[in-house]
């Protein structure tokens, strides 16, 4: 039955453990996962929380729906349903864009694996939602073949545009070749001296509008290499849109309105805002014989039009700038600003195109994220290829609006540039800061302790223990000390905001306005190296743990301590360079770069994003050896506490007397040198505030107390600390009981000012000391000489004056004796056993007869007057031999000696 029990408790741990594991890694794994196919982060707000439906989000006031859903709160449908069409079968398809079919070109095609055809779903006159003939594509056409028959594009114009809109229907997968081959097809259709079909033409709209939905790298790729393509496809727009005839064309990213002002002193044209970030063609409006610009809540981009002398002005939004890459001004902000386009008919003939221009744009940024500090109001310089200012000027305009003012026509827009709202979190709470502070005077003893104490231990683990506490000291002294950003401090100036409403009308130099911290940046590399030289300690802790307890026969290998000291403290300034260097080799021409490393909310690592948790420098030099060092230190922690410490064998008597309570605390010991507490890392991920919330108090609190924990577990339990701290006890006890005895008698010395006189008085007194000789020369001395000859008196005369007590003496009444004096006691029968006991040397054989034989001898014994200690014989014949101190403190304090003859 006992045996039962022990295997019953053995598989109950295992279980336990092994349900740990697998837990913190599962969690892990989720939490990866979730990161990477989690879009942006919903704001909290309570508006937001429940409001908008389908995945809507809630920005600036408002909805924002995705393309399949519409309405106020995202409810309303705005696709197409499942269809079948022959033999395609087809997805939903969000209304004003094309849906792929199922069905996929073969292996041994040019086009394996995209969509053999396509079919949109749109609007009717009456507003209902309806699918289009299917488009059927060419699997072995691609966009670079497409690029070659231009020449021929009169005659197959419309073959062309169907091809280069299925090519470019699904943004992920194209490429810089592929975007620029399709910029040259369509800008070739709608070239006026191609002759190209108005059927063509719309499909190439839809084409652009594809195109625009591409990321942003790459199309900084292609105009890094090329941008001509980019202004051939912007001018030949520009011409398209005077040629509709008063006709509106609209896809999800771009708008194209044409209006006759042959008879009109001024044309308005408005872009509303929507449920989403898609155009739709109840995005656009028309007003002709305005005066002004007329802005109200739902209303996003608006320009006015006067003094025209024309017949034909055309219009143009792009949802983005990406057909305008500046060399000067990048965007590093995922911030849709609409670039809008207005030209007239005078520019077909070439002449001047002086009018006024008045603009109107919303900023559509999340203001819970960014704070705008100032604008420009530029247009698209098409000689320079960049964007530029002359002739434009900013114009104040109220309710949020930027306003600009410009005397040409073109494709305008606003360059603005932004400071992030940084959450900066409050300086360390009270847990952190008591634990941190707690931690560090616990490692500072530990480490004292450890070295201090090598030798009387006779321990050989000291150097990877004081290491691990070394490593993990420096990273609490750095985190208490450094972890808060000095930015948090520094806001924003009311000069910096007013720049937004000044007449200056200079262009940012970027997007984002930071205030670099090289402090912070430094912080951050130290606190990421020493954390990872404390896990590396708590790995190598780990292994010699399991060497010394599993593999205890066989040796360590040689030069043990230079190879665990190289891993310990070389392996992650290793990776922490590597890290650094890499991320400034890929950003060397950011001034911000060390955004890239480290957060601006604390001098820590950076965060990624959803889609760049991947490739960021967080995952891969901080996660993923933490999390392997762990995933060992737990997989060690669980053999050694089912093997070693919770192993009972019947034959041993030592693991039969341990107690549960002390299994308890040596698992606990090794589960802090272990690092085992730092699983609740993994769960600080979590975006749930709440959740968050109670994971970092247990993160604070088991984690920052790791060094008291450490002090307690591996320095107070031990004997040799708890010896020394004894003494140490009693001696602090017994000092603090003197001084309350001193600081009494002194009190009761001075209430009696004439016993203090009368004490001047005392005559001068002789002490009578009687010593004994050493029982060994009495027994020899017995058969020649009568017993009463053995014992001898001496007479010390001492004058003590009451004047010499002064030295060395500050307080005395001259009641008591010198403390050096010793008097008569009587004889006892302990007088044997008081002197083995203060020699410490045990009872010679043979030597009891000689005792007894000197008990019967009536030699007095002498007692210390003060500490009331027998003295031995020897301890007796030394005592006359020192002379009397020349004074004995009353309250105890120790008088100076004089050694005489």
């Amino acid at each position: 039955m006992a045996f039962g029990r022990v295997c019953d408790l053995r598989v109950l741990v295992a279980v336990v453990c092994g349900l740990l594991t697998a837990t913190v890694l599962g969690l892990s794994i989720w939490m990866t996962v979730v990161r990477i196919h989690r879009g942006k982060h919903v704001s909290s707000s309570s508006t937001s929380a429940g409001f908008c439906s389908n995945g809507g989000t809630w920005q600036n006031g408002r909805c924002i729906c995705l393309d399949l859903w519409t309405g106020l709160r995202c409810t309303r449908p705005n696709f197409c349903e499942n269809s079948t069409s022959g033999k395609f079968t087809f997805d939903r398809i969000a209304v004003g864009r094309y849906g792929p079919s199922l069905q996929k070109c073969g292996v041994n095609t040019v086009n394996a694996g995209n969509p053999i055809a396509t079919r949109l779903c749109n609007l009717s006159e009456s507003g209902m939602i309806q699918l289009q003939n299917v488009t059927i594509g060419n699997c072995n056409t691609d966009l670079q073949s497409l690029e070659k028959q231009v020449n021929d594009i009169s005659s197959l114009s419309e073959n062309i545009s169907r091809e280069a809109q299925i090519l470019t229907y699904d943004a992920n997968k194209l490429t810089p070749e592929n975007i620029t081959s399709a910029a040259r097809v369509v800008g070739q259709i709608f070239n006026v001296s191609r002759n190209a079909s108005s059927k063509a033409k719309l499909v190439a709209v839809t084409t652009v509008s594809q195109l625009l939905d591409v990321n942003e790298e790459v199309f900084q790729r292609v105009a890094a290499a090329n941008d001509n393509d980019f202004s051939m496809l912007t001018e030949e727009l520009e011409n398209y849109s005077i040629s509709m005839d008063s006709k509106l064309v609209v896809n999800p990213n771009i708008a194209i309105q044409s209006v006759n002002v042959s008879a009109l002193t001024s044309v308005r044209f408005t872009v509303q805002k929507g449920s989403s970030n898609s155009l739709t063609p109840t995005s656009t409006r028309v007003d002709t014989n305005v005066d002004t610009l007329s802005l109200d809540a739902q209303t996003e981009l608006q320009i006015r039009t006067s003094k025209i002398d024309a017949t034909t002005c055309g219009f143009i939004v792009y949802q983005n700038d990406k057909l305008f890459q500046s060399k000067t001004f990048i965007s590093k902000l995922n911030v849709n600003q609409k670039i809008i386009s207005s030209v007239t008919d005078d520019k077909m003939l070439k002449k001047d195109q002086s009018v006024s221009v008045e603009m109107a744009f919303y900023p559509q940024h999340n203001t819970n994220e960014l704070k705008l500090l100032s604008y420009a109001c530029v247009y698209w310089n098409m000689t320079m290829k960049n964007w530029d200012t002359k002739g434009c000027y900013k114009e104040t305009v109220t309710n949020g609006f930027l306003g600009c003012r410009c005397n040409h026509m073109t494709n305008f827009g606003v360059l603005m540039s932004f400071k992030k709202n940084y959450k900066y979190p409050e300086p360390l709470n009270i847990i952190s800061n008591v634990g941190c502070a707690l931690s560090i005077t616990g490692l500072v003893l530990t480490i004292i302790f450890q070295i201090v104490t090598r030798k009387v231990r006779k321990t050989s683990v000291t150097w990877v223990f004081v290491s691990l506490c070394t490593s993990m000291l420096i990273f609490n002294l750095l985190f208490l000390c450094g972890i808060d950003n000095s930015n948090r401090n520094s806001q924003t100036s009311d000069s910096d905001a007013n720049n937004m409403y000044s007449e200056d009308n200079k262009i940012p130099e970027q997007s984002i306005v930071t205030t670099p911290n090289p402090k912070c940046t430094v912080i951050a590399v130290l606190l990421h190296y020493f954390l990872l030289v404390t896990f590396t300690w708590t790995g190598i802790s780990a292994a010699q743990l399991y060497f010394l307890l599993l593999r205890a026969m066989k040796p360590l290998p040689r030069r043990f301590i230079l190879f665990i000291s190289l891993i310990g403290w070389g392996a992650p300034a290793i990776v922490v360079a590597m890290t650094v260097g890499i991320i400034f080799s890929q950003n060397s021409t950011n001034s911000q770069w060390e955004l890239q490393y480290r957060q601006e909310e604390i001098c820590w690592l950076a965060i990624p994003e959803s889609n760049d948790i991947i490739t960021s420098p967080f995952l891969w030099a901080f996660i993923v050896p933490v999390t392997i060092i762990l995933t060992s230190n737990i997989v060690m922690f669980i053999v050694i506490i089912v093997k070693v410490l919770w192993k009972n064998n019947q034959n041993l008597t030592s693991t039969k007397k341990n107690s549960s309570l002390k299994k308890v605390l040596s698992t606990l010991s090794i589960a802090v040198v272990f690092g085992i507490t730092w699983v609740l890392a993994y769960l600080m991920l979590i975006d749930d505030d709440n959740s968050r919330t109670i994971f970092n108090y247990m993160f604070c609190i088991l984690n920052t107390t790791q060094g008291l924990q450490i002090f307690f577990l591996y320095t107070v339990k031990t004997k040799v600390f708890q010896t020394e701290a004894s003494k140490v006890l009693k001696s602090v006890s017994s000092s603090y009981g003197r001084v309350k005895l001193r600081l009494r008698m002194y009190n009761m010395i001075r209430s009696f000012p004439t016993l203090h006189e009368s004490f001047k008085l005392l005559d001068p007194f002789v002490v009578t000391e009687e010593t004994t000789l050493s029982e060994s020369e009495a027994t020899r001395e017995a058969s020649s000489q009568d017993k009463e000859n053995y014992k001898t008196k001496r007479t010390t005369v001492v004058t003590r004056q009451h004047n010499a007590h002064l030295d060395g003496c500050p307080y005395s009444t001259g009641s008591r004796r010198d403390s050096s004096t010793a008097h008569y006691a009587p004889p006892t029968s302990e007088r044997r056993e008081t002197g083995q006991q203060l020699s410490g040397k045990p009872e010679v054989p043979g030597q009891a007869a000689r005792t007894r034989a000197s008990d019967q001898l009536t030699l007095p014994t002498l007692v210390h007057p003060v500490r009331k200690q027998r003295l031995g014989p020897t301890q007796a014949l030394d005592a006359p031999a020192r002379r009397p101190r020349r004074c004995a403190c009353v309250l105890g304090w120790p008088a100076r000696s004089e050694a005489g003859p």
